[in-house]
């Protein structure tokens, strides 16, 4: 058979934009590949589950826009289709004075994207909200809430067949070829025709556009988080959603404690370089990998920039003790006794060559390709809003070759 559309990689962003070409489209033959046995075993089910607000980015932006938009799309959607959710909101805490300047700089951005019902609270606010923690400021944020994104995934996965679509599992992508026809993807042991294709390769990103011949600014360096769960005991410590207050030079949030859905209380994750894309262990290498992210100058010049936070890190790696330290500034009464080694997470991280971390989405483009080559958290959150820009561009395409 051969498709009109073509989605490489079933994870959540894939699926979205799936869902979406399909809404609006049912009677195009589209296909969703992938390369592992089932749909959203990556990124989409290693994550926090947070439904983020949007506090964070810079207004303007695409993170900025599609997270506030896709936020809301993500509830309506849960609703709609009875998806277990919360929006059991967040507190992002001070916990010392040279953070202040910081968070009211978050507070404004926040404002900026058009968060009603944010606002600055005191250590006594804080405290109604999270009595055991530890703040002298904070920033509510009603809008933040925590869902299963995997079921939301599986969900998506009923709808795309149920609209006529196809997914077919155990399809790595090895070879992309555009003729003026139309596309040719090859694995090991199949080939898929389709009229136009559509990238959204997660942690493979940068590797599936170069062997369709595009060439992105950047390369993806994977950052391992890991998480601790709180035994039940401690779970009364956390009544919802606590943050820090990010390190502005840095992309991710900073270790933090999260309600899950399905019940307990999560701590983390750090950041540290995984030595293969989807290595989930200290001991997972692929020496190929590792030595790509090693002899990229982007990774060195990041590594040389912030070299005692990568240490840091490191340490929470490692060593328990350094790990609850982070969670002790958020909730001091918790003890060694209260953590215990949960899951883990490999983050796609976009690096340009100077060492800057690429923290919006980059989305490039050929006749018959769109590639999301760089989807940044919060992509889960964001997944619908994503999935109806890509909707909007494939229709175009669809328009330009008919």
């Amino acid at each position: 058979m051969k498709y009109d559309i073509a989605i490489i990689g079933g994870g959540i962003v894939g699926l979205a934009s799936a869902f979406k070409i399909l809404e609006r489209h049912p009677e195009l033959k589209l296909v969703v590949l992938e390369k592992e046995t089932n749909v959203a075993t990556h990124q989409t089910d290693r994550n926090s589950g947070v439904i983020h607000s949007g506090i964070y980015y810079k207004p303007g932006s695409a993170k900025a826009i599609n997270c506030v938009k896709g936020a809301r799309m993500l509830v309506d959607f849960c609703r709609e289709q009875q998806i277990p959710f919360e929006l059991c909101g967040k507190v992002i805490v001070a916990v010392q004075a040279h953070e202040i300047q910081v968070m009211e700089g978050i507070y404004q951005r926040g404002l900026q994207n058009g968060l009603n019902g944010i606002k600055m609270i005191d250590a006594g606010e804080v405290k109604a909200i999270e009595p055991h923690c530890a703040a002298i400021q904070g920033i509510w944020v009603p809008q933040a809430g925590i869902v299963d994104y995997r079921v939301v995934a599986e969900r998506l996965k009923e709808l795309i067949i149920n609209k006529g679509g196809h997914i077919i599992t155990g399809f790595k992508a090895e070879k992309i070829k555009e003729r003026s026809d139309g596309i040719i993807i090859s694995s090991d042991h199949q080939e898929i025709k389709s009229q136009m294709a559509i990238g959204c390769a997660g942690l493979y990103s940068d590797h599936l556009a170069r062997i369709a011949g595009l060439q992105p600014p950047h390369q993806i360096v994977p950052f391992r988080g890991e998480f601790y769960s709180l035994v039940p005991d401690a779970e009364k410590l956390v009544r919802g959603l606590i943050y820090p207050v990010p390190d502005i030079n840095f992309p991710f949030l900073g270790v933090h404690l999260t309600k899950r859905i399905g019940g307990g209380i999560e701590a983390g994750p750090n950041a540290v370089l995984a030595f293969r894309r989807e290595g989930y262990k200290h001991m997972d290498i692929h020496a190929g990998e590792l030595l790509e992210a090693l002899r990229y100058k982007g990774f060195q010049r990041l590594a040389l920039k912030h070299w005692r936070k990568g240490m840091d890190e490191m340490a929470r790696s490692f060593s328990a003790r350094a790990f609850l330290k982070s969670l002790k500034k958020l909730v001091p009464e918790l003890r060694l006794e209260d953590i215990k080694r949960s899951r883990t997470g490999v983050r796609a991280q976009a690096l340009d060559k100077e060492g800057n971390m690429i923290d919006d989405y980059v989305i490039l483009q050929q006749e018959r390709m769109i590639h999301i080559c760089n989807a940044p958290s919060p992509a889960a959150t964001s997944c619908l809003s994503i999935g109806e820009f890509i909707a909007d561009i494939a229709e175009e395409k669809l328009r330009g070759m008919s």
